[in-house]
């Protein structure tokens, strides 16, 4: 299939090639033969006015015979009455084949004759001379053929050849470059056949020369290499996802295998409420795993407009275990999904309450663009680890010993929230705790 589809587009490239180099040495050698055609009536035409001058110089010696040798197609001499005094062997019982008359300040004039019997049909080239006579002007009409606009068989034959050869080496020279051009792109293409889920170590080669297919390959290359991240990425969320997923369920079979062992023993509201525990977890990492599917699947939002201040007034008000203190600066708008925008600020608000020891600082403003930070006065988090909080199912050692219910999605999330928002979700340096900070574009009314 490669080679043919290789082959196929050689095969096109060579054709336009060969058509093009077709109609080049047609108009070349239509040009060739117009030029030399040209050249050869010229000659000629000389050489029919060098006859007609010798002619009319015996007319002035008055030695002009009956009849003239052949030198050219034909001639004729006509006096001044009109009446033809002498001509050639094959013109002698003709009348006077032609009219043309050199202009009054001319002694002689070309011209064309054609259809007439006496040449069997062919067109002439007519040189009509002035002889100055005592009783008036005599003419003398020199015929002879014209040439062929192909000039001679001899001259076609030769041009024909050299286009066909011309054409001939064309195919062949843009066949071989072509081909050679489209040997890296074959190998490409062979390689990344070869290069499956499996194997994605694969990698096409890169050509030494040829900057375009070079650039083709390295662009590759740079692809396969982010497929490779994004399947290495996708295999660990898959394992991590199995095994957060696991654990409550985990635990739910230990506690109902501990119940069913000895149920007259069993405390079965204190199982149930440890069973709901863990539905719970199992529920809020099953909800954060449809959330992160819609938000990687691209599902658009309902944008409308969000007043930031107004957001974090509504969603402080729900009971927290640390005290929760915000600056609110009013009229900073934003164009986004309502919805979204306030699980966002849920998810920073419940890592901050997890983390902080004593109260939790919300802050709305505008910097060029809309602000919103999180920050709690827990230890914080230290500048090697601020990326990698951000990944999925990522919980630091110290955060998995203080939250364990945390299900490791939350700020994957709202990273994923702001940027559907094109904006950014950053660590930034603070005195004590962590300080998230989002920026989004500010809503131009």
């Amino acid at each position: 299939m490669i080679t043919r589809v290789g082959r196929s587009l050689r095969a096109r490239l060579a054709l336009l090639a060969s058509v093009a180099m077709a109609v080049l040495c047609l108009a070349a050698s239509g040009l060739l033969l117009w030029s030399a055609r040209s050249t050869i009536m010229d000659i000629r035409t000389r050489e029919i006015i060098g006859s007609a001058l010798r002619l009319a110089h015996q007319i002035q010696d008055h030695r002009l015979p009956s009849q003239v040798s052949m030198e050219l197609n034909g001639l004729q001499v006509v006096d001044a009455s009109g009446r033809v005094v002498s001509s050639t062997p094959n013109l002698t019982r003709s009348p006077r084949l032609s009219r043309l008359i050199p202009a009054p300040d001319q002694v002689s004039s070309t011209g064309r004759l054609c259809g007439r019997p006496e040449f069997e049909g062919e067109c002439q080239t007519v040189v009509s001379f002035r002889v100055d006579m005592t009783n008036g002007d005599w003419y003398v009409y020199a015929f002879d053929p014209e040439p062929p606009w192909y000039i001679s068989p001899a001259a076609i034959a030769i041009l024909a050849g050299t286009s066909m050869g011309l054409v001939a080496l064309t195919w062949f020279g843009v066949s071989r470059v072509v081909a050679k051009t489209l040997a890296p792109v074959n190998r490409i293409t062979e390689r990344l056949a070869e290069i499956t889920a499996s194997d994605i170590k694969l990698r096409v080669p890169v050509p030494e020369n040829a900057d375009e297919i070079r650039a083709l390959a390295q662009t590759a290359n740079q692809t396969l290499t982010r497929l490779e991240e994004a399947l290495e990425q996708q295999r660990r969320f898959s394992s991590d996802a199995s095994h957060d997923l696991r654990s409550p369920i985990t635990a739910m079979r230990a506690e109902l295998e501990e119940a069913l062992i000895s149920p007259g023993e069993t405390d079965w509201r204190e199982a149930g409420s440890k069973l709901l525990s863990s539905l719970d977890r199992l529920q809020n990492i099953v909800t954060d795993l449809l959330a992160l599917a819609r938000l990687d699947a691209g599902e658009p939002g309902r944008l409308e407009p969000v007043n930031l201040a107004e957001l974090v007034a509504s969603e402080t008000t729900r009971p927290r275990s640390k005290p929760v203190i915000t600056s609110l600066q009013p009229g900073v708008v934003v164009s986004g999904d309502r919805l979204r925008l306030a699980r966002l600020l849920t998810n920073l608000l419940d890592n901050a309450e997890r983390h902080a020891e004593n109260t939790i600082a919300v802050t709305v403003r505008r910097d060029h663009d809309a602000v919103l930070e999180v920050l709690d006065d827990g230890a914080g988090i230290a500048p090697a680890y601020r990326e990698a909080v951000f990944r999925r199912f990522t919980r630091l050692d110290a955060a998995r010993n203080r939250d364990a219910g945390g299900t490791g999605l939350g700020l994957s999330i709202a990273r994923e929230i702001a940027a559907f928002h094109q904006g950014t979700l950053r660590i930034e340096d603070s005195k004590t705790g962590a300080r998230f900070v989002l920026r989004m574009p500010v809503r131009e009314e």
